[in-house]
């Protein structure tokens, strides 16, 4: 077993030990979302109970010794569509009614472009700032998800709407949507973005990409057009904004929906795209080796060692181990950790209880205050 060379602490994010975003839904929080789905809770009644318990899990944050914040995404029902269905010129599908599933035990919803995008008055705005104000004063910094702007183009394309000419007219409309949320959620004081992003995650799988030949479409293409839409659209981030992109292979209640290492598009994504970080999923064999990092710029790695996908914690030694590997590909002053993923990229939350999840936050402050001390 290697034995991990010793790094330099970090002040700045990407923070040697991280998190992606999402926590486990507490019970009462997602009896109030039902409730509030059946009308029987107000929308104010909601929040206010978001509320409460957005200031517990601050509190947990906190005696976890992490230095970066968020929110668990405890107001959102999905990590993603949340956040597609407040962009104007957007509108959600529901599909098992589109289907005639009237008795369907999972809930599965989508979105479509119908009228010409823009960021307009977005709630999540709001999200954020409770979120800096709620965690003013903790010593952490509140950091804001959402989905990238390649996810936004590649989950629409699967859904129709006339409200386009082509790609490059909805393209165009994308950057300025991502531009627009940058500098608003700036304004709100965000200095630390993350863009999650399953695209990239099917563009590694022979599989799905099989399949988008078998439907005309180019997967190096895709990429090469996904790498020039995330660019334009941080183009114009302020300088002392961090923008970081994590790469899923999907995360729905302890499932996932794709498999294969980095290596298709190693050298497009991690050679091209001008993110400041990139959290990768490493937790298991699906993920392929580390070899694909020999791509990576001077960007950080935030390496996903720690599977959110089920209780059992790592050996530590094996994800220092794991992090010496990495470290022959690129510098390890460029690499910090976390969890593959967040625990709960929907409200319905993985397969393991609260206590395993904060177990598995514990392990990753305790390795990477050992691999970089201070």
């Amino acid at each position: 077993m290697q034995s991990p060379v010793i790094g330099t602490t970090r002040t700045n994010p990407p923070f040697r030990c991280d998190l992606v975003g999402s926590f486990l839904r507490p019970p009462e929080l997602i009896e109030a979302r039902k409730l509030h789905r059946e009308g029987a809770l107000t929308d104010e009644g909601l929040t206010e109970l978001e509320t409460a318990e957005i200031i517990k899990l601050i509190q947990r944050q906190k005696e976890a010794g992490l230095p970066v914040v968020t929110d668990g995404e405890f107001r959102r029902s999905w990590w993603h569509l949340d956040f597609f269905f407040g962009v104007e010129g957007t509108e959600k599908i529901d599909l098992n009614a589109a289907a005639g599933r009237v008795d369907a035990k999972q809930r599965a919803e989508t979105f479509r472009v119908a009228n010409k995008i823009s960021f307009g008055d977005h709630p999540m705005l709001r999200h954020f700032e409770s979120l800096r104000d709620l965690a003013a004063g903790s010593g952490m910094m509140p950091k804001m998800t959402i989905p990238s702007p390649a996810l936004f183009h590649f989950v629409q394309r699967y859904n129709g709407g006339d409200a386009y000419e082509g790609d490059e007219e909805l393209f165009a409309d994308i950057v300025q949507v991502y531009r627009d949320a940058i500098q608003a959620f700036y304004d709100a004081g965000c200095r630390y973005l993350q863009l999650d992003d399953t695209s990239w995650g099917t563009l590694c799988s022979l599989l799905h990409r099989t399949q988008l030949r078998s439907q005309g479409t180019d997967p190096d293409r895709l990429a090469a057009d996904y790498v020039r839409l995330i660019n334009e659209s941080i183009a114009e981030r302020p300088d002392d904004m961090v923008i970081a992109l994590h790469v899923c292979r999907g995360n729905f209640h302890s499932t996932w929906f794709a498999s294969g290492g980095y290596e298709p598009v190693a050298e497009a994504l991690f050679g091209g795209c001008k993110v400041d970080a990139f959290f990768l999923e490493y937790d298991n064999e699906r993920a392929g080796g580390f070899e694909p990092l020999r791509f990576i710029q001077n960007q950080y790695v935030v390496l996903g060692l720690v599977t959110t996908k089920h209780g059992g914690l790592e050996s530590k030694e094996v994800l220092k181990s794991r992090i010496a590997e990495a470290a022959s590909f690129v510098p390890i002053d460029q690499l910090c950790l976390s969890t593959q993923c967040g625990f709960a990229s929907t409200e319905e939350g993985n397969l393991l209880t609260e206590d395993e999840q904060w177990e598995k936050i514990r392990l990753v402050a305790e390795t990477a205050a050992e691999v970089w001390p201070g």
